[in-house]
């Protein structure tokens, strides 16, 4: 029996419709991942199943007595409570339980009478019941659990809400939900702010999950180790492909091509059927807007991207010393915790180096040592000539919010210096439209800042590039075309990343926090890295 069925569901914001005519069934064991652009409609088909928007047309059937979870990538967790009364409260039921069985333990020592002595056995029977189903026992356990995996030591477990960072809050209601165990999860990218190591306990919890899941989200190695059906968002509707996100790489070319096919056929039809109203309409100067919009669409759906040369195109003007960086011996502190100790390595032209490890090992904070917003304890590192660096934080947060995206790209490095037709198609494959060009940064959603961001970046003319968890906010698509720009990127660059999958793509080198200020150096990527630990001679 299904859970959640969307019949014919169409939705529309004013004159634009976001879906139309849209079916969708969600069963119990369901584990699915929503991808597409954004702006597609992702959010929006979790909203509709919530009900906190209707649709205009068609119905959204939700079965009775399901409790909905949702986790949102922006927290709506606020106020003085800890983080652990927060998490108590969720278990208010069990705690209250807990209390009458201690009150009845005391009924019992105090030797009742023959009739209050059956009512109180059968209560706590009654109670012992409702503890077991739902494994009352474990609370405590269970909670501390969820807060080790999502990186809270002591200090944060007891440090109020309001006190927490943006990302620390999203972990925080993260965990909340995760506890609450509904009947159906909505979670709109689970895993921005987690570490390696909290995203693989994710996966893990939610393969044990005994309710459906829908999950949004970009991270492509957690879709594959997660879901078992891929739903694409994509012009107003619902694409189904059944298995994991590697399958839906396969089906989808496979689709592609199929409809390649269709519409080489239906573009010779139309040239007919062009040919017909001309020769019948011979009077006519213009043949049908209508046919002509559907011949534009055709051409416009088999024609390919040149994503790689509409990048390397700009980056030809982009001149790189092979000797870019070196760091000798630093160290960083932090009170009596040890962020990195006696670091040195060498950054080359051509070098792609991924800072991975824990939540809160200290990756950020050697980004903001090697681009100088923090001083080391010790040691020294010197820029090479023509050695430039970009630190996409930095120009996340300078943005200007009244410059239009247009202007914001185009007047700034490389952009200035290349064409603007040029600049702009790269801004189109970052999935910005002609109208969006012309939109104030102010106006746009957070991942749109973060594409405009991340334009700035790659067009800035600097030779190194820092980057700190790129992937977040960003749609699939744009993280796609942000890795193919950084592969064929002159330069090096030096990220930090959770996304195992990006980690994959791009780097040459991995700088993996070890913990108490042992930074190891290893070539490769982040698979190479796990294999060569598990083929490992053992020295045992």
């Amino acid at each position: 029996m299904s859970l959640v069925r969307l019949r014919a569901v169409t939705k529309r914001y004013d004159t634009t419709v976001v879906m139309r005519n849209v079916f969708f069934t969600l069963n119990r064991g369901d584990r699915v991942g929503i991808i597409g652009k954004n702006g597609a409609g992702k959010t929006t088909l979790l909203k509709l199943i919530l009900g906190q928007e209707e649709p205009n047309d068609g119905t959204v059937e939700i079965d009775n007595g399901i409790r909905i979870g949702y986790f949102s990538q922006f927290s709506e967790l606020n106020g003085e409570m800890s983080v652990l009364d927060v998490l108590e409260q969720t278990f208010a039921d069990i705690r209250a339980v807990e209390a009458e069985l201690g009150r009845i333990e005391a009924a019992l020592e105090s030797s009742p009478e023959s009739n209050e002595l059956s009512r109180l056995l059968n209560r706590q029977m009654a109670l012992f019941d409702f503890m077991e189903q739902r494994e009352g026992w474990t609370i405590s356990n269970r909670i501390d659990t969820v807060l080790s995996r999502l990186g809270f030591n002591d200090a944060y477990r007891v440090r109020p809400i309001d006190q927490l960072s943006g990302g620390w809050r999203n972990r925080a209601a993260l965990a909340k939900i995760l506890l609450e165990e509904p009947d159906v999860l909505l979670m709109d990218e689970p895993t921005n702010y987690l570490d390696i190591d909290g995203v693989a306990w994710l996966e893990q919890w939610f393969n044990k999950l005994r309710g459906a899941l829908i999950v949004v989200s970009h991270d492509r190695s957690f879709l594959d180790n997660v879901v078992n059906r891929i739903i694409e968002v994509e012009n107003r509707s619902l694409q189904e492909y059944p298995g994991d996100f590697t399958q839906y790489v396969r089906e989808k070319r496979l689709r592609l091509k199929s409809l390649e096919r269709q519409f080489e056929h239906e573009e010779e039809l139309l040239v007919y059927e062009a040919e017909a109203i001309a020769d019948r309409l011979a009077a006519t100067k213009n043949p049908s807007e209508a046919l002509r919009r559907r011949l534009a669409n055709v051409k416009k759906k088999v024609e390919p991207k040149p994503v790689d040369r509409i990048v390397t195109s700009i980056y030809d003007r982009l001149q790189v010393s092979v000797n870019l960086f070196a760091a000798e011996r630093l160290s960083k502190t932090y009170g009596d915790q040890v962020i990195f100790h006696d670091l040195s390595f060498e950054i080359h032209r051509g070098e792609r180096i991924a800072i991975v490890g824990p939540n809160g090992c200290g990756k950020t904070t050697l980004l903001r040592v090697l681009v100088g917003l923090e001083e080391p304890d010790s040691g020294v590192f010197v820029q090479g000539k023509r050695a430039e660096y970009c630190y996409y934080n930095q120009v996340f947060d300078e943005l200007d919010l009244n410059d239009t995206v247009s202007h914001a790209v185009n007047v700034f490095g490389l952009g200035y210096l290349a064409p603007r037709k040029q600049v702009n198609r790269l801004l189109a494959l970052l999935q910005f439209s002609e109208m969006d060009l012309n939109q104030q940064i102010g106006t746009l959603s957070g991942g749109q800042r973060a594409r405009v961001a991340l334009a700035k970046c790659l067009l800035s003319g600097a030779a190194l590039l820092f980057l700190d968890e790129p992937t977040n906010h960003l749609d699939m698509t744009s993280t796609q075309v942000m890795e193919r720009a950084l592969m064929h990127f002159p330069g090096a660059v030096v990220v930090a990343s959770h996304d195992r999958f990006f980690i994959d793509k791009i780097a040459t080198h991995l700088l993996i926090f070890e913990g108490h200020g042992h930074v190891r150096q290893v070539s490769g990527n982040w698979t190479i890295w796990l294999a060569s630990k598990t083929n490992a001679p053992s020295t045992g």
